[in-house]
């Protein structure tokens, strides 16, 4: 198993320079070795961060069956390894090493694309077939890994993150209206598969396809697909905690030492709680790490959607599970300084300070463990954002997590606002995520509301917070794992209904019930408090000012936006979030801040 970079480049010329452009690229992701493949008109580029098997999971990897010479390139991790190890051999395969990547390459070579309904894990990947001439490419169905391309000059490039793509010599990075839009109207999300830079997209989650004869063919292999829930409530808890604790397990493989993300919230200390008994019973003590921000006691303040700070939890979690704890105290300066490198990390403006932080974070967590777990995607799954359960937001038309449609128009410069459509522009991607949802006939509008809510928190909001949390870490060589992206969890929750869910009229109360006697009391019904954020007024202080001085200067954020909606950001007078729970005020001040060094720092020229 191990956390990679990969790229491709198919029918286009590649010489040394270029591939080591675009292995330079790669590197933040992969430090622990480097491997191309090359032929007539395929290049494979891989470099490694080692978790499993470090001397037998090199890559390219190569394997001669049946007449056909296959070569995989893989950025990924599977949980079912050991029992799809065994099929394969009673289907006759040999393995020379215990990598998840050689099983990768044989269940390709076996079941060819049906091997994607066979594997649990997280991955993107590609295989070159050298007698049939053609590149499968492959993601994971939650999205937890990502995959670039683009179909230029009659060829294909591809790659983990665009940046390896805008090292090809000939690819221009530019933005057009519809990259402005994303940015402005939709940012720090974005539409599926849009790569916001003008000609580059994303494979999407649960998506497969074959590069063939100049030709690239993309089918869906899985979704969210609705099923009659037969079970009754205790059943449906039994279950759960299975799965989760199953799941929790399994993330766990690995052959370097792990540590666990801990908020002191319900998911990020069941996860701590799970892996510490799983330890323990081998003798070992699990490392926890958290993040905090100076000064924070005195200027944190209770909101809506963050009614307490996480310091309390914590120290009574590492306690209660006796874990070997350390804490990431952050000053105003440290995210300032980490503005820059988070933009990088993501090749995209993203989540403001709190992408900076948890960079940070990172950082600091790579100097103990080189493996991490951590609780993202369970408030997707089991309903647990506000906008689940305020009916207001839930019922308002719309992206629940941005209801500030005319803010974000109003931010445009004018000349764009026609070009793309402003308002037209968010509702369009909207209606067309309903239109795609599988919801079985008869159901009651809430429960139908519902599992509209989980595919659009699904398929936009956490793909954010994914992108965000695979960025961020693997810019820092340490390998972040998702336990509650099994997508196992995902199918069968999205059947269960939604008085089940939201049991006892508390947000995730089926979890919190599955998961009974695994934490205090005092942790299992605390109510959600999402990623800590600093209060701290410097830091509002330090953005704005930065900003100000901005609006002096010819800068190209003046092509996106208007001066006179800068001058109101500036003001502090906006009603909504610009997105989350997270991005008021300092945090928006500061998505611009990204922009601007985002336009100068890759050199994008206007399309428009």
């Amino acid at each position: 198993m191990s956390m990679c970079a990969i790229a491709g480049i198919l029918g286009l010329n590649v010489d040394d320079v270029t591939a080591k452009q675009m292995l330079g690229s790669m590197l933040r992701r992969g430090p622990d070795g480097t491997g191309v493949y090359q032929e007539e008109i395929c290049t494979l580029l891989h470099a490694r961060l080692a978790i499993i098997d470090p001397l037998g999971g090199k890559q390219p990897m190569e394997l001669k069956l049946e007449g056909e010479h296959y070569t995989l390139v893989y950025n990924g991790e599977l949980y079912n390894t050991a029992e799809l190890r065994r099929d394969l051999e009673k289907e006759g395969h040999e393995f020379e090493g215990h990598s998840d990547t050689e099983v990768v390459l044989h269940a390709y070579a076996r079941w060819g694309e049906g091997c994607l309904e066979k594997l649990n894990g997280i991955f993107s990947f590609a295989v070159w077939e050298k007698k049939k001439m053609r590149l499968f490419l492959a993601r994971d169905r939650i999205g937890v890994k990502p995959l670039f391309y683009k179909l230029h000059e009659g060829g294909l490039i591809f790659a983990s993150e665009i940046k390896t793509i805008l090292k090809y010599p000939s690819v221009k990075a530019e933005l057009d209206e519809q990259g402005a839009a994303e940015i402005v109207l939709l940012g720090p999300g974005r539409t599926p598969g849009c790569g916001v830079f003008r000609g580059i997209s994303e494979l999407e989650p649960g998506c497969c396809g074959y590069w063939d004869a100049g030709r690239l063919n993309i089918r869906r292999y899985w979704k969210l697909l609705d099923r009659e829930h037969t079970q009754d409530f205790s059943e449906t808890a039994a279950y759960v905690r299975y799965l989760v604790e199953d799941a929790i397990r399994r993330q766990m493989v690995s052959d370097v030492p792990i540590g666990t993300f801990l908020s002191g919230g319900l998911d990020s200390s069941l996860i701590s709680s799970v892996c510490a008994r799983q330890l323990r019973q081998r003798g070992k003590r699990l490392k926890t790490f958290s993040v905090d921000y100076e000064n924070n006691d005195r200027y944190f303040v209770p909101g809506k959607f963050q009614p307490n700070s996480d310091g309390d939890y914590i120290r009574l979690m590492a306690e209660a599970i006796d874990t070997d704890h350390s804490w990431s105290v952050l000053t105003p300066e440290n995210l300032m300084d980490a503005l820059e490198d988070a933009t990088i990390a993501r090749d995209l403006p993203g989540m403001a300070d709190v992408d900076f932080s948890l960079l940070a974070f990172c950082r600091a967590i790579r100097r103990d463990v080189k493996v991490a777990l951590s609780g993202e995607c369970a408030d997707e799954i089991f309903g647990g954002y506000p906008w689940y359960r305020d009916p207001e937001i839930r019922d308002a038309d719309g992206f629940p997590w941005a209801q500030n449609t005319a803010s974000r128009v109003g931010m445009l410069n004018p000349s764009l606002v026609a070009k793309t459509g402003g308002a037209d522009y968010i509702r369009e991607r909207y209606l067309q995520t309903l239109r795609e949802i599988d919801i079985l006939p008869g159901q009651s509008h809430q429960e139908r509301r519902m599992k509209e809510m989980v595919n659009l928190n699904f398929r936009w909001f956490m793909q954010t917070l994914l992108d965000r949390k695979d960025r961020m870490s693997m810019y820092s060589g340490l390998e972040v794992r998702v336990p509650f992206c099994d997508y196992r969890i995902a199918e069968y929750l999205y059947g269960v209904p939604w008085e089940y869910k939201d049991h006892g009229g508390v947000e995730k109360g089926l979890l919190r019930h599955a998961m009974n006697g695994l934490l205090p009391d005092a942790v299992l019904w605390r109510k959600k408090s999402p990623y800590p954020k600093t209060f701290d007024p410097a830091y509002t202080r330090l953005v704005s000012g930065r900003l100000e001085k901005l609006l002096m200067e010819d800068s190209p954020l003046f092509y996106l936006v208007s001066r006179d909606g800068v001058r109101k950001l500036l003001s502090g007078d906006e009603k909504w979030p610009w997105y989350g729970q997270l991005m008021k005020g300092p945090q928006t001040i500061a998505y611009f801040l990204q922009i601007d060094f985002w336009l100068k720092h890759y050199r994008i020229d206007f399309a428009f």
